[in-house]
Formats: structure tokens, C-alpha cells, sequence
């Protein structure tokens, strides 16, 4: 039997759809996703109680539309992170490619969830009108204050650093195929919000006062009541951090792991060079220079077993804006060993010997992240290249500095 598209999008877990709501007025479209993780409820809960108090409040969206959607179904239901594959971890254009190509019956559970919400996304630009927001609401297997992840670009930074929490920049350089980072290719903001542990009742709060500002900052629901309530929560459960990181180390673990944390770590804590901080294989994990933990993993599964982060002064944040209005970058072209990887001229390939003169921190001013691509050559890639600045140019939190 040939199931409906609706049928697809429905399990135990619910209908793919938690909410559609579009107001008289045109005006922003702001998409929340929750549960892209089987084992984080929080971001769905937190849906469902905004949902249930707007309709209980008789409160209707005063421009826009907002959509909440549940993110893997199947692992939803079966409370783990993922089946066969990490949800979160398939959204590369080859990976994209290579499952669409595929026939139904060969794709994994959550290939088969991918192709569904890739549908939805494009059936959302085509119908929906922009400027776009793109939420993910994740938890964490460890303790951590709330805080927003995103893909270095200007609109994102904007847009991230007018909510009360820490933002934490880089983190796609180390992440191969998240959802957010597909979306934010295509120009739009796209951030991820970590409302907290895991099955615990706090991130369930947290992530309801994020969405409510979010309805409020976007212009969806400017002036509801209890808004100022919100922010002194998040501000209240960040320890008033407002601080920018970036992440410069990730703990990689392989398919099949032993790794084990100790415990009483968690995120934000501050830690000295030589902190023993787990075991792999019997083996002490130490930290190989000072930093602060972030992400520490207390779950199976999982590819990394912890990252290290460290703050961003507010000088070099500005001075990297600055560079990328200016389009600093397209320098780069210009020296030896340096070229456009294709005819999108949105990724450059540099020679691991001229890398040796740009380090890091100068690709990240530029606006460039990088991943080594072979033994010779790294590929850095430019989220200001296709930014829709004009679509967010007329808010309130936009600015060019």
C-alpha cells in the first residue's frame, strides 16, 4: 500500500507537524524544529506548552507565520537519539544526493526521515514568505548553562546576541552534515538553542522562554505579556553569560567506542591543562591544554566525547565584521596556492603550505571555516557568500557596524 505524504509524516510519536499557524498580516515565517534528537523531548514539550497557551489565551500571531515541527519520529518514539544514523550528521549535499538517489526501500530510518523533512523545508520556501528563522531545540546529555550554537555568519551573530545566553561560534568545523548548517548555506539565519539537560523540567522552561522571545524579537508576537519575565529566566539560567565562543578542540570518537566520562563535569567549566576528564579503552583522556569543557557526552551515543571552547573578545568580533563588510576575503584569491574550489565560488582551496602563513584565527576574521580536505589542501567555506542580508536588513537587531 502506497502511503500519503501525511501518512509518512505521522508515527506513535505524533504528527510531523505540531503546528501551522499564519497570521492575517504578512510577515516573518519562523520554523522551530524539536526532537531532531529521539532522546531531547524538551524542544517539543516546549512547542506544545507555547501552543496550548497561545490557543488558552485566545492570542493570534500579529504578522508572519510560525511552524513547529517534530524532528525524527521514530526515534522520538523509541526515546534514543537516533536508529541507524545521527539525524544530525546527514545533511551534507553528497549525503543529500546520494540518499534521493537511492530507492525507498534501501534508505535507512532516518534517510527515510531526511527525505521527509527535505520536502517539508522546500515546500516551506516556496509557499512561505520571507525573512526566515530557523530554530533547532536540542538538550544535552551534561549539566550547561542554555546557549545558542551557530554558523559564523554576520545575520547569525545579529540576531544570536540580542537573547540573554552565551553564543558559541565554529562549531560546524568540526561537525560533518547538521541540519542547521544546510539551511544556513542557503542564506537564511539558522541557529540551534541547548536548552539544557536532558530530560530535565528546567530545559523544558528554558526553551518555552526562548521561543516566546523569539516570537517577540521576530515581530510574530511582539507585545504578549510576560515577555520581560522571559528574559530574566534565561538571563537568570545562564548566570547572566552573554559572552561569544568559539570552539577550537573536538574529542572525535569512533563508531565503536569505549569512551566513559567521569562524572561531575559540565558545560562551562573552566579546566587546567592535564584534567583528567574520561577513559577510552582503559586509557586516561586528559585535557592537552587549559580551556573551558563544553558538551561533556554522559550518553552512549554520540561522536564526540567532549569539545573545549574559549571566549571571543568583543574587539575581534567587531573588527571581523568590519573585514567581511569591507570583502576582505576575496584577497585571499589573489596569493599563491589559493583558488576557488568550483563555479560557486563559495569554498576556497588553499595549499597546506600556504595555510601554514593563515592560520585559523585569520580565515575565521575573513568569514572563512575550514576542513581539511586531503593530505595537501584545506577547504574553507564563506557563510557571507550567500547570506540574504537584505531579507533581515529592515529588523530592529540588524546592524551594520
Amino acid at each position: 500500500m502506497i502511503k500519503t505524504q501525511r501518512e509518512e509524516n505521522k508515527t506513535a510519536a505524533g504528527e510531523r507537524i505540531l503546528c501551522r499557524i499564519t497570521a492575517d498580516k504578512p510577515g516573518p515565517t519562523v520554523v522551530f524544529f524539536g526532537g531532531i534528537h529521539g532522546n531531547e523531548p524538551a524542544g517539543v514539550a516546549a512547542l506544545t506548552e507555547v501552543l496550548e497557551a497561545l490557543a488558552r489565551e485566545g492570542r493570534a500571531l500579529e504578522m508572519g507565520a510560525l511552524i513547529g515541527i517534530r524532528g525524527n519520529l521514530p526515534a522520538l518514539v523509541q526515546k534514543e537519539r537516533f536508529l541507524d544514523h545521527d539525524l544530525n550528521r546527514i545533511w551534507s549535499r553528497p549525503r543529500l544526493e546520494s540518499v534521493m538517489a537511492k530507492p525507498e526501500s534501501e534508505r535507512s530510518s532516518e534517510e527515510k526521515e531526511l527525505v521527509l523533512i527535505y520536502a517539508l523545508l522546500q515546500e516551506l520556501l516556496q509557499t512561505c514568505t520571507p525573512p526566515f528563522y530557523f530554530i533547532d531545540l536540542h538538550t544535552t546529555s551534561s549539566r550547561t548553562r542554555p546557549f545558542i550554537t551557530i554558523n559564523d555568519s554576520i545575520i547569525n551573530r545579529y540576531f544570536s546576541r540580542i537573547f540573554p545566553v552565551p553564543v558559541i561560534l565554529g562549531i560546524e568545523e568540526y561537525l560533518e552534515g547538521p541540519l542547521l548548517s544546510y539551511i544556513n548555506e542557503l542564506g537564511y539565519v539558522a541557529l540551534g538553542f541547548e536548552s539544557g539537560t536532558h530530560n530535565d523540567p528546567a530545559a523544558i522552561r528554558n526553551a518555552a522562554d526562548f521561543i516566546w522571545l523569539t516570537l517577540g524579537f521576530t515581530g510574530l508576537l511582539p507585545d504578549y505579556p510576560g515577555r520581560e519575565d522571559s528574559f530574566k529566566r534565561l538571563d537568570q539560567a545562564s548566570e547572566s553569560d552573554h559572552d561569544f565562543y568559539e570552539v577550537f578542540y573536538r574529542h572525535e570518537l569512533p563508531a565503536s567506542h569505549t569512551f566513559r566520562m567521569k562524572e561531575g563535569f559540565w558545560s562551562f567549566q573552566s579546566l587546567p591543562k592535564g584534567t583528567v576528564l574520561g577513559s577510552e579503552a582503559g586509557a586516561p583522556v586528559a585535557m592537552q591544554k587549559k580551556g573551558i569543557l563544553f558538551m561533556p557526552l554522559y550518553q552512549k551515543q554520540g561522536e564526540e566525547g567532549f569539545f573545549l571552547i574559549r571566549k571571543t573578545p568583543a574587539w575581534a568580533l567587531r573588527l571581523s565584521a568590519k573585514l567581511r563588510k569591507w570583502k576582505t576575503h576575496e584577497l585571499l584569491t589573489h596569493m599563491p596556492g589559493v583558488r576557488w574550489a568550483d563555479s560557486r565560488q563559495d569554498k576556497l582551496l588553499v595549499n597546506l603550505s600556504v595555510a601554514r602563513f593563515l592560520n585559523r584565527p585569520i580565515f575565521h576574521l575573513l568569514g572563512y571555516r575550514s576542513r581539511q580536505r586531503d593530505k595537501t589542501h584545506l577547504l574553507i567555506s564563506n557563510r557571507e557568500h550567500k547570506a540574504r542580508n537584505a531579507d533581515y536588513s529592515h529588523t530592529f537587531w540588524f546592524s551594520e557596524e
